[in-house]
């Protein structure tokens, strides 16, 4: 029965869906098998006897033929989640879920959004949800700034087979300034182009000055183009004309296109302010160190960017001024020296600045990943003490290091024993950390989570818990209680731990 969690083993060794995909080596998956709980079905009224024959309409594809729907980039040996994860449900309400979760400063349900969006499963099965779940899936990526998995979850499926899947695909290439590839598609079939405006500017990319200057003039002429885009085209097509003019102010309605132009004609627009998947541009190393830093935090803090890539960008130069910004480089990398070294009385020195500055930026999660195992090793004292303990309570090694590192106060002890998948082994300190026991204790679950398991529609169970853990994040500590029980009951057993001492240790939004 799912009402019951299955008991607690070891937990896994997690790494974020992006850091797979840039390592190729693995991902927290799901510990147990999902078994669906015996869940009363109604009585079917229908007679005997048929009163008619109805012949069903039968749709015929090659065997080979591509599921657009069913693409993934994160296969099912690594997920553990079945193939049947959508299929029960329906598409609209889907892309309906995923638009209202806001999984902003909460990582543990970012990496479980990520798992879940790139997993290889079967879309749902009526009959309009192939593409609008799959375009529903790539814009939570895009919201989230993970632009290269949503370039790929589309380059998987077929730029090309769709229309709304190509604007996309053009829209993120652009951010990421990779727009050649889908350029030349546009080149060799125009009416896939969403837009007149997006033809000229990449006809005149592809070299064909002369075609996108007349695409352009007959857009202008039939007032097709919003008038933003209309200006920065022009003076991207007349570079005499874009020197001669004075700065245009920018577009109050910013787009992937009217962003490039800008940045092509001499006038970027800056990224900050700006839906995140924008920071991708900065990334590309043509608007500063400081853009850098401050767009590689913005995508750090989604888990759309990995640690190992933004501790590069933090330690590629040294800081050239001080304040704000400036100090916690300034921390991170006298942090980042002192680990490399060993140097046990520098890091008791200065890691308790140095945490307090992470904590401040939000990128508690990155700095786990990256420093936990070895600030364990360090004989450290006092508020050294206390930091390294809660980052190696985030890190994906949190079993381990619980086993180790001496639990000598209420608040530990409990760190560990969640650590462990046993909370209610010692008293809880809190009404957080005694909702966090109750959800570890077997509880039975909702209603609603209990009917959706029971009509296969395990995706959208999984929803449910992490809106509910959303709303226990921001105050409702009662909706704690079901969320944790369902990812343990849903085999998620990682993801249930890593929550709860996320919840702990970050206090994100209480």
């Amino acid at each position: 029965m799912l009402a019951v969690p299955a008991a607690p083993g070891l937990a896994q060794q997690p790494i974020s869906a992006i850091d797979w995909l840039d390592q190729r080596q693995g991902l927290p998956g799901r510990t147990d098998p999902v078994a669906l709980p015996d869940v009363p079905q109604p009585p079917v009224a229908e007679p005997p006897v048929a009163s008619a024959i109805v012949t069903p309409e039968v749709t015929t594809r090659p065997l080979d033929a591509p599921e657009v729907g069913a693409v993934g980039l994160l296969p099912r040996s690594v997920t553990g989640l079945p193939p049947t994860l959508w299929q029960g449900s329906a598409a609209g309400t889907l892309a309906r879920r995923l638009k209202e979760l806001d999984v902003a400063q909460l990582p543990a349900m970012q990496s479980l959004l990520y798992t879940l969006l790139l997993a290889e499963a079967e879309p749902p099965a009526d009959p309009s949800g192939t593409l609008p779940f799959l375009l529903a899936r790539v814009d939570a990526l895009t919201t989230l700034g993970a632009v290269d998995p949503a370039l790929a979850l589309i380059d998987r499926a077929g730029p090309t087979s769709s229309p709304d899947l190509f604007s996309r695909w053009f829209d993120l290439s652009l951010l990421a300034g990779q727009e050649d590839a889908a350029c030349t598609a546009m080149q060799d079939s125009p009416t896939i182009a969403p837009s007149m405006a997006a033809l000229s500017f990449c006809r005149a990319r592809q070299g064909d000055w002369p075609l996108a200057e007349l695409t352009f003039a007959n857009a202008a002429a039939l007032g097709v183009m919003p008038q933003a885009e209309e200006s920065l085209l022009r003076l991207y097509l007349d570079p005499d004309l874009a020197e001669e003019t004075p700065p245009l102010p920018p577009p109050a309605r910013m787009t992937p296109l009217a962003f490039r132009l800008s940045e092509a004609i001499g006038t970027p627009v800056p990224a900050t302010g700006l839906p995140l998947a924008y920071a991708m541009s900065d990334l590309r190393g043509l608007s500063g160190w400081r853009a850098e830093i401050e767009a590689a935090e913005r995508l750090a803090r989604t888990g759309a960017l990995a640690e190992n890539r933004l501790i590069g960008i933090y330690t590629d130069r040294e800081p050239a001024a001080s304040g704000g910004l400036w100090d916690r480089v300034e921390a991170i990398q006298q942090m980042d020296r002192a680990l490399a070294e060993k140097d046990a009385k520098t890091v008791d020195e200065i890691l308790p600045a140095a945490w307090s500055a992470i904590r401040e930026a939000g990128l508690e999660l990155p700095f786990s990943r990256l420093w936990a195992s070895d600030l364990t090793a360090l004989p450290l004292t006092g508020a050294a003490a206390e930091a390294a303990f809660d980052l190696a309570m985030l890190s994906p090694d949190y079993e381990t290091h619980a086993a180790r590192l001496p639990a000598t106060t209420p608040r530990r002890k409990f760190l560990a024993a969640t650590a462990r998948g046993t909370p209610g082994d010692v008293p809880a300190p809190d009404a957080l950390s005694a909702a966090i026991a109750r959800g570890f204790a077997g509880e039975t679950l909702p209603p609603v989570i209990r009917l959706d398991l029971g009509q296969n529609k395990l995706g959208e169970a999984i929803l449910s818990a992490m809106a509910l853990y959303i709303s226990g994040a921001g105050g409702e500590t009662k909706d704690i209680v079901p969320a944790l029980a369902t990812f343990r009951a849903t085999g998620l057993e990682d993801t249930a731990r890593r929550a709860a001492l996320q919840l702990l240790i970050l206090e994100r939004q209480r």
